[in-house]
């Protein structure tokens, strides 16, 4: 992570506090920079601020597995096919279901 890049996205989401994109791509670089804490707590952020946000669930759900907090990935993946079946979007739903059945069944 540069820390240009992240001040950059900072900056911008201080502007607008709930801009899916700019909590989704701060929660990226963290997670890219191994601070998984800070990474965790912007994904949650995006969670809250747009449910909708079909991107959350696999990033968040993968966090939560290198975590080894095996519950809250699930229940994530859950959330996310869920949310996925109501905005139509199967790509998402896909790899969330490819996640789910990997972590539940990883024969």
């Amino acid at each position: 992570m540069t820390t240009n890049r992240l001040q950059y996205l900072q900056k911008l989401l201080d502007a607008s506090p709930n801009d899916s994109f700019l909590l989704f791509a701060i929660a990226k670089e963290h997670e890219s920079a191994g601070d998984d804490i800070q990474s965790l707590s912007f994904y949650l952020r995006l969670k809250e601020a747009d449910v909708a946000y079909t991107g959350t669930y696999y990033h968040l759900g993968r966090l939560y597995e290198r975590r080894e907090d095996f519950q809250n990935a699930i229940l994530t993946y859950k959330q996310g096919i869920e949310i996925c079946r109501k905005a139509g979007d199967r790509h998402a739903m896909s790899e969330l279901q490819g996640a789910l059945l990997n972590l539940e069944d990883p024969e």
